[in-house]
């Protein structure tokens, strides 16, 4: 009996991982994930097959943990990974294709949506099969391009969400090339001038006493100009997780290349990072943010995370006509009547109020969610953001004045034929 129990022991105790085969798919899937842009070194793939080895072969689902909870370090690296694992580890789906060939007729799939990270995943995948082709001699065609979008054009309307590695990397370097506005506002303040328009009483009786009254030369002063602070309310819950990273390397440009940027984070509470934006690298800009921010790709509280804004910030970073970019898809899971109370609040604090929506890059947008009702009455603009043109179309805004294009009130007036 004891040797039947230890045998039965033996067969169920699960197969050794490291110095395998299974060994060198896990090898093989961290190059992968390191080329798709995951920070992956060798020790992380070591500590990998000791995990698996640690845990056997069990379920999918454990095999897909053991393998997160190792290689994914950043928040954004979610998606890229998920399309990673399912591109390479998935099954054969042989009984599907049995049944397929067995029935009498075959019924036509449908193309899937392209998910986010697809193209990433898929193209540091397929980067690491040979193509022993030989290269095929294409004849030369005659196009008319003067009804065609360029390669570049077609670049800078194409959704982050489905850029690729290499993609992603010229996005990153195209927006540290956009030129933003220098926009200026009168304050009430007065500075020196040498235009013989305005005389300056203070500064000419001051001049005059290093004379002792004799000899009294008027001097001059004008009005000043500045640039407005600008302050960006970015959301990084899981429902923005996609345009997250891109965003942040927005703000890390305006924030380089204009004065007093103020830069805040929220999904379930509000953070700050207005000094971590201020790192010169982009990168380590990119991990203090991380480290900063606790509930990323988690639940979202606009209501509440505004309040806080209003009650705390507004009065420090919503002076001299402050210009503020609120960048979240309204996605609302709590109730609308806080949310209505603060962005009317938000509204009256500061110059303008820009509320940037990835979800506008659909053309059959509704404003239907409890969320997008009551936010769309209180601001000034409603823009998409999803795309390079429209950040460099916003980057051109941030110097002109209200755009009719986009209006909210083209959408406010559906919203009352809706019931």
């Amino acid at each position: 009996m004891q040797g039947s129990d230890q045998r039965e022991r033996i067969v169920k105790s699960p197969p050794p991982v490291a110095g395998g085969r299974f060994a060198d798919n896990i090898v093989l899937f961290g190059r992968i994930l390191r080329k798709a842009g995951l920070k992956i070194g060798p020790g992380a793939i070591a500590d990998a097959i000791e995990a698996v080895d640690a845990i056997g072969i069990g379920s999918r689902e454990e095999f897909h943990s053991a393998l997160f909870a190792v290689f994914v370090k950043r928040h954004e690296d979610k998606a890229v990974f998920d399309e990673a694992f399912r591109l390479f580890w998935r099954s054969r789906d042989l009984v599907e294709k049995m049944i397929a060939m067995m029935s009498p007729r075959a019924m036509p799939q449908q193309k899937e949506k392209a998910r986010p990270g697809e193209s990433r995943a898929s193209d540091a995948l397929l980067g690491e099969r040979p193509d022993n082709r030989p290269p095929r001699e294409d004849p030369d065609v005659e196009i008319d391009a003067r009804f065609t979008m360029s390669g570049s054009e077609v670049f800078r309307r194409m959704d982050f969400a489905q850029m690729s590695v290499i993609e992603i990397a010229a996005a990153k370097k195209a927006l540290g090339k956009l030129t933003l506005p220098d926009d200026r506002v009168r304050t009430r303040r007065f500075r020196p001038s040498h235009m013989h328009a305005h005389v300056d009483p203070r500064a000419t009786m001051r001049a005059s006493l290093r004379s002792g009254g004799a000899l009294i030369l008027p001097r001059y002063r004008e009005i000043r100009e500045i640039q407005p602070p600008l302050v960006v309310l970015a959301d990084i819950s899981g429902s923005m997780s996609q345009y997250t990273r891109i965003f942040l390397h927005f703000m890390h440009v305006l924030s380089e290349k204009r004065r007093r940027v103020h830069t805040f984070l929220f999904g379930t509470r509000l953070t700050n990072v207005t000094r971590q934006m201020r790192h010169k690298d982009p990168d380590e800009a990119m991990d203090e943010c991380a480290a900063a921010v606790r509930d990323w790709s988690g639940g979202t509280r606009i209501g509440e995370t505004l309040k806080e804004f209003n009650r705390l910030w507004a009065r420090r970073v919503l002076g001299q006509g402050a210009v503020v970019l609120l960048i979240t898809d309204g996605l609302e899971r709590e109730g609308t009547e806080l949310l209505a109370a603060e962005m009317d609040r938000l509204h009256r604090s500061c110059r303008r109020l820009i509320w940037l929506n990835p979800l506008l890059r659909f053309d059959g947008f509704e404003p239907r969610a409890r969320g997008v009702k009551a936010m769309l009455p209180h601001v000034d603009e409603f823009r998409p953001v999803h795309n390079l043109s429209s950040l460099a179309d916003l980057a051109t805004a941030l110097g002109e004045s209200r755009s009719a294009t986009y209006d909210p009130r083209r959408f406010l007036v559906r919203m009352k034929g809706q019931p």
